[in-house]
């Protein structure tokens, strides 16, 4: 895989946000990103109060932006670029996987998330647009920002909150699904099979409390156990990674979080990219 260059991308608008914290900590990754490399970043969206609506009503009032990310991920991989995107919420996902299944059929997506994101409208409990994230571009349900991928590219990592009807569908798929735990970085690089990889990072895959995020399950990543994942990852052709459902602060809490633990973690990556840049 030949790569002609790096860009970099921040949605900032809003797409199914039960709060308004995720759209200024994409802002704060795109800028740390710029700092690092020296890479002006292209925002897509404008923020906005979060609507808290039904999944149908928070894509509607998403979906100009979103196709506006889908537009801005057309130019970046036509051009052959690889993607370095803040994504502020995993339903960008929804506008995202598409095109790289579009210009990468053979990808490898590596989904890092405490949930698998493979409801849909008519099984979901909770109504929420998030938790059909991945489910979109696999073709389980029409969101109407395509699809393309296959449930053989996908390999989950460290999910830990997974409703019955998506553990039957990924049994049903055979998707391969990592646990938390020892050799996990081993057990990732097994399920890759060398092939090319797409990283989506949802934080809340982290142990809670490393990083601010909406949900807090118990049982995550530590920033060591990511770094070890990433290092493995960067061993393999990189197409591109998107880094949702960082907040910039927590809930209640004024303090504004930096993200540089956090990219420190992912350095094993995003050196590679920076390398790439100063080429």
């Amino acid at each position: 895989m030949s790569v002609n260059e790096v860009a970099h991308t921040v949605f900032y608008g809003r797409a199914g946000d039960p709060n308004d914290l995720a759209m200024p900590g994409a802002k704060a990754i795109g800028e740390a990103l710029a700092r690092q490399s020296g890479i002006s970043p292209v925002f897509i969206g404008t923020p906005k109060p979060a609507l808290n609506g039904s999944w149908q009503q928070e894509l509607d009032a998403a979906m100009p932006e979103l196709r506006a990310m889908q537009r801005r991920f057309e130019e970046v991989f036509r051009s052959k670029a690889l993607s370095v995107a803040a994504t502020g919420r995993c339903v960008v996902s929804l506008a995202t996987l598409p095109v790289v299944a579009k210009y990468h059929p053979g990808v490898c997506v590596v989904w890092f998330d405490a949930h698998a994101d493979l409801n849909t409208p008519d099984v979901s409990a909770s109504g929420y647009l998030g938790g059909m994230a991945l489910a979109g571009p696999l073709g389980l349900w029409d969101s109407g920002l395509g699809s393309g991928l296959r449930p053989e590219q996908i390999v989950l990592v460290g999910q830990r909150d997974i409703d019955p009807s998506e553990s039957l569908l990924i049994a049903r798929h055979n998707i391969t699904c990592l646990q938390p735990g020892e050799g996990l970085a081993e057990r990732l690089q097994q399920a890759i099979g060398g092939r090319a990889v797409y990283v989506h990072l949802d934080c809340d895959v982290l142990e809670p409390g490393i990083v601010p995020t909406d949900y807090v399950i118990a049982g995550g990543l530590t920033l060591a156990e990511l770094k070890g994942c990433c290092e493995v990852l960067a061993c393999q052709p990189f197409v591109g990674i998107e880094i949702a459902e960082f907040q910039y602060c927590r809930e209640g809490q004024e303090d504004v979080v930096s993200p540089e633990p956090l990219l420190e973690a992912l350095s094993p990556l995003l050196n590679r990219e920076s390398e790439l840049s100063r080429r």
